[in-house]
């Protein structure tokens, strides 16, 4: 789908989300419709086995400019947002997890940095990163404990002074977004990290609001999920120390 001077491009990555896709896009849809400028849904399959697509398309049909990406191989969610803001069309491109736990209306305090010239928005549950960042119900104590110790290793290796790397919620201005995007190298958990590393090292400003998260129990995020975000961490170090991504900080 091409259009022309969109404002915002919102990208949900999904895979099996039949259950929960429609609202979401409804939540977001509710939202959008009140806003004074341009904007888009992109919904990006990453080969979802279910009714996600299906449903979607439905959707399509009655809510405006609805469009998707129907991908038949699961790559990872990294992949998946990489391929969504790389074919989407906003001058502002945000991600947006399918269980909706970061509401859409958080965009209404990511707006004013892009107005002040920051480069990349992010959303952040640790108060450490923004005052009143908050989560509804604090996630299972193991999940707390390897992502207070991860980060610190995050910190270390690759994204120095943000205590939330992970918010599923990141907004990036069109010219950041492909910059960042078409050499990314993460398709999994990681990717978050790797593309904040990347802002960081092309002396972008990246911006960071406060977050009221809601956890959703059927979250498809395991505990191996965070000790490989590790893993990946400790190659997107060693990659930007030896310039692995043939990066450039020229605008």
């Amino acid at each position: 789908m091409e259009q022309k001077d969109i404002y915002l491009s919102v990208i949900i990555p999904a895979y099996n989300e039949d259950e929960r896709i429609e609202i979401t896009i409804h939540q977001v849809y509710k939202y959008l419709a009140r806003v004074p400028y341009t904007w888009e849904i992109i919904v990006v399959s990453d080969g979802s086995k279910d009714l996600t697509i299906q449903k979607v398309s439905q959707l399509a049909k009655k809510i405006p400019n609805v469009w998707w990406i129907d991908r038949k191989e699961n790559r990872g969610k990294g992949y998946t947002v990489r391929e969504g803001m790389l074919k989407a069309n906003g001058r502002l491109r945000l991600f947006a997890d399918a269980d909706n736990s970061t509401d859409i209306s958080h965009f209404d305090k990511m707006r004013p940095l892009f107005d002040k010239g920051y480069d990349v928005v992010i959303c952040s549950r640790d108060p450490k990163d923004a005052a009143g960042a908050r989560q509804e119900v604090s996630q299972q104590w193991h999940k707390r404990l390897i992502g207070n110790i991860g980060n610190l290793y995050i910190q270390l290796l690759a994204v120095r002074g943000i205590w939330d790397t992970q918010c599923g919620f990141k907004a990036f201005r069109a010219d950041a977004a492909k910059r960042i995007f078409s050499i990314t190298r993460i398709n999994r958990w990681g990717f978050d990290v790797e593309v904040l590393a990347l802002a960081r090292a092309m002396k972008m400003q990246i911006g960071i609001v406060a977050a009221y998260w809601v956890n959703d129990p059927r979250s498809k995020v395991k505990l191996s999920g965070y000790l490989y975000t590790l893993w990946e961490t400790t190659k997107i170090g060693w990659w930007i120390r030896r310039n692995r991504y043939h990066m450039s900080d020229d605008r």
